[in-house]
C-alpha cells in the first residue's frame, strides 16, 4: 500500500530544478540484501581479534557503523572496520582487502540477478516500483536528474544500464572511485549547485540511506526518504523510516507506485 508521509513540507517546492537519486535501494534492487553480506563478514573479522567483546556487542557495534555510513562509498565502512580491528588489539588488513572480500561474497549473492538481466531478462523485479514513472515525471517538468552512489562507478553504470535508467538520468551517473577522496555525494551536490547556479531549495534528493538524506537536508534541499521494504518490494521498512527521519527527511515514501499523488504534492 502506498503512503506518503509528510514530515515537513518545504516551501516553495515548485521551484525545484534538479534532482539527485541514490541508486541501491532507491532505484535498484539488484543488491538487495547487501547488509546480510557485509554485517556477518565484519562480525566475523572482529570476532577474530584478541580483545573482542561478546558476539551481541560486536554485532551492535557493526550494525551501528554500517548504518551511519550507508550511502558513503563502501571503502569508508571498510576503513571503520580496520579501525575497530585495531582497537581490539590486532593489526588490520588494508581496508581495500576487506572491500574486495565483501565484493566477492556479495557477487555470489547477486550473480544470478545480473546474469538474468545480462541475458535480456525484464528489470521490473529488480527495481523499486514506479522508478521509471518518477524519473519520467521529473524530466517532463524540466528537472535535470543525477544519480550518485557509494557503489563503485563501474558497477553502478553497468547496473543502471541493465535496469534501463541510464538515459533517464540526463545529468550524469556518479559512483565511487579508486581514489575515494575524489568522490562523495556531497561533492556531487555542490557540483550540481554550481553548474546550475541553484539555491539549495531548488534541489530535490531521493535516498534510502542516512548520508544522502543528510547531505540534501544540510544544504536546504527537499529530502525524500525512500523507505522501501526491499525484500517484499512493497510497504515501508520501519527501521529505514526512523533512520531517514533522523537524517532530516522531509517526506517518507515506500516507493514511487502512486506517481499521480507524488506529482500532485510536488507540483
Amino acid at each position: 500500500m502506498f503512503t506518503l508521509e509528510i514530515v515537513r513540507q518545504p516551501k516553495p517546492v515548485a521551484a525545484i530544478r534538479a534532482a539527485i537519486f541514490d541508486f541501491d535501494g532507491t532505484l535498484s534492487l539488484i543488491r538487495e540484501g547487501w547488509q546480510q553480506v557485509m554485517i556477518p563478514l565484519f562480525i566475523e573479522v572482529l570476532n577474530e581479534t584478541p580483545h573482542h567483546e561478546s558476539h551481541e556487542e560486536i554485532e551492535r557495534c557493526v550494525r551501528d557503523f554500517v548504518d551511519v555510513l550507508t550511502g558513503k562509498q563502501t571503502i569508508y565502512q571498510c576503513i571503520q572496520l580496520a579501525d575497530e580491528v585495531k582497537k581490539r588489539g590486532k593489526v588490520p588488513m588494508d581496508p581495500i582487502e576487506y572491500k574486495n572480500e565483501y565484493h566477492r561474497r556479495l557477487n555470489l549473492r547477486i550473480k544470478g540477478r545480473l546474469e538474468e538481466l545480462r541475458n535480456g531478462g525484464t528489470p521490473s523485479k529488480h527495481i523499486v516500483p514506479g522508478s521509471y514513472d518518477i524519473l519520467n515525471m521529473l524530466r517532463n517538468h524540466g528537472i535535470v536528474i543525477y544519480l550518485a552512489s557509494g557503489t563503485d562507478e563501474v558497477f553502478v553504470k553497468e547496473e543502471a544500464g541493465l535496469l534501463r535508467v541510464t538515459e533517464l538520468c540526463n545529468g550524469g551517473i556518479y559512483g565511487a572511485k579508486d581514489d575515494y577522496k575524489t568522490f562523495s555525494k556531497a561533492m556531487v551536490i555542490q557540483q550540481i549547485i554550481k553548474e546550475h547556479n541553484l539555491q539549495g531549495s531548488e534541489l530535490i534528493g531521493f535516498g534510502d540511506g542516512y548520508v544522502e538524506i543528510e547531505n540534501v537536508h544540510d544544504i536546504g534541499g527537499f529530502a525524500v526518504g525512500v523507505a522501501t521494504n526491499e525484500s517484499e518490494r512493497q510497504g515501508v521498512d520501519t527501521w529505514k523510516r526512523d533512520r531517514l527521519i533522523g537524517a532530516g527527511a522531509d517526506w517518507i515514501i515506500p516507493d514511487y507506485s502512486d506517481i499521480n499523488k507524488i506529482e500532485k504534492q510536488l507540483f
